[in-house]
């Protein structure tokens, strides 16, 4: 197993024409890692994905894969990717389509057969192992190409959108899977538009606009993190309300109705007896800790949809 980050990269910068897609993208990604990469549509994600599994070239920067540089087809051969928009060749049959990629792997035929028959078992389309791909559903066709990502045992898996098109119990599928690769020492980079599958699957996060990281997150300490406060008082002034800024960053205001992000609850106490210490009459303190969509539109803005 490589020590070295799973993925690092310095400055990388991609550039098509005029038009920059990836500005100057920093990032380290660890050994036995999931992590969420997360932007509004346009950010450069796709395009960063693309770079860093050797699709495209950089224009600028530094960057590798399991400790090598960007290209080396040894690591690349260690790397499973799921792409959001794949064309997979639709007259081949399930099993076919898997032999086919563990051949390109070079995998000996025993191994192959052995792999094969495990990962359609594990993605539940075992019964299909016969049918062409072109009578598959979009959710069948996703589950297909995970197996395909994970064939060479990967201890790297790039997944652009891996739960479009699939079901509420397809997604728990991809969500266990993507637990026991984390648990096998896995690396797991993930872009998804589903948060709430995010924040229940990955280690860390990193939000992204004009291919620069904004903010990174460890997201077990949402738990005891962030929260928001929606204060109901009657006396609030200006002079109050930038009072309340020493706790966190006010976030709405009204003459008797303001939201406060503060770092925990563990601050609402305090907040309440300055409060009351200033003169203000409070009838009602309601936390709530903030969801990774709410942080998420809070980083990269309103306007910045997935």
């Amino acid at each position: 197993m490589p020590t070295a980050p799973a993925i690092e990269t310095h400055e990388l910068r991609k550039v098509f024409g005029e038009h920059t897609a990836v500005k100057g993208l920093t990032l380290q990604v660890q050994q036995g890692e999931v992590f969420g990469f997360l932007g509004p549509n346009g950010a450069g994600k796709t395009t960063s994905i693309k770079m860093l599994l050797g699709l495209i070239a950089p224009t600028s920067g530094t960057a590798s894969l399991l400790g090598t540089p960007l290209g080396d087809r040894q690591s690349l051969a260690r790397t499973g990717f799921l792409p959001e928009h794949f064309r997979f060749q639709d007259w081949l049959t399930a099993a076919e389509f898997l032999e086919l990629h563990g051949q390109l792997y070079g995998m000996a035929p025993a191994d192959l057969r052995r792999r094969r028959d495990e990962l359609l078992e594990r993605v539940g389309l075992s019964d299909f192992r016969q049918k062409q791909l072109r009578t598959f559903s979009k959710g069948m066709l996703q589950r297909i190409g995970l197996a395909q990502a994970l064939l060479n045992r990967p201890l790297l898996v790039c997944l652009d959108e891996p739960t479009s098109g699939l079901d509420p119990v397809g997604r728990r599928l991809v969500r266990d899977i993507i637990h026991e690769l984390r648990d096998q020492g896995t690396s797991v980079f993930l872009n998804s538009h589903l948060l709430s599958e995010i924040e229940v699957t990955c280690d860390r996060v990193a939000f992204i606009q004009h291919g620069e990281v904004v903010r990174l997150l460890e997201l077990a300490a949402l738990d005891a993190g962030q929260t928001t406060v929606n204060i109901r008082a009657r006396g609030l002034t200006p002079a109050i309300n930038t009072g309340l800024a020493q706790w966190g960053k006010l976030m709405q205001v009204e003459p008797e109705m303001l939201t406060l992000n503060i770092a925990a609850e563990a601050n609402l106490p305090e907040i309440t007896r300055y409060l009351v210490a200033q003169g203000a009459d409070v009838y009602a303190i309601s936390p709530r800790r903030m969801s990774l969509e709410e942080i998420f539109i809070e980083t990269v803005g309103k306007d910045g949809g997935l």
